[in-house]
């Protein structure tokens, strides 16, 4: 099952990789582009589109930075409320025993 898994990982890289290069093939045009304040050299249209992707993607991930460290202190502090817990969990149980002895 495991080596199904990973020739289907495999296949599903393959296609991604032949689809990037046909994507940098078919967009060979030169594009010079020209923001506001900075005017950046003429490259391939997609060496363009590519940067962008990469851009956006890092951005996303700072982006999603906050909530990602909100998510690990709450899930620290509940680990440490249900160690809490279990120790008093287990203290009752102790405590039980030795009433009934």
């Amino acid at each position: 099952m495991r080596w199904i898994k990973g020739l289907i990982l495999a296949v599903i890289l393959l296609i991604v990789v032949l689809v990037g290069i046909l994507f940098a093939v078919n967009n060979q045009q030169t594009v010079a582009l020209n923001l506001i304040w900075l005017e950046l050299p003429a490259v391939s249209l997609s060496v363009w589109l590519l940067a962008t992707l990469v851009f956006g993607v890092l951005l996303g991930m700072l982006a999603m930075l906050g909530v990602y460290v909100r998510l690990k202190a709450t899930l620290a502090r509940s680990e440490r409320h249900n160690k809490q817990q279990r120790k008093e969990l287990d203290n009752l149980r102790t405590r039980e025993f030795k009433e009934l002895a």
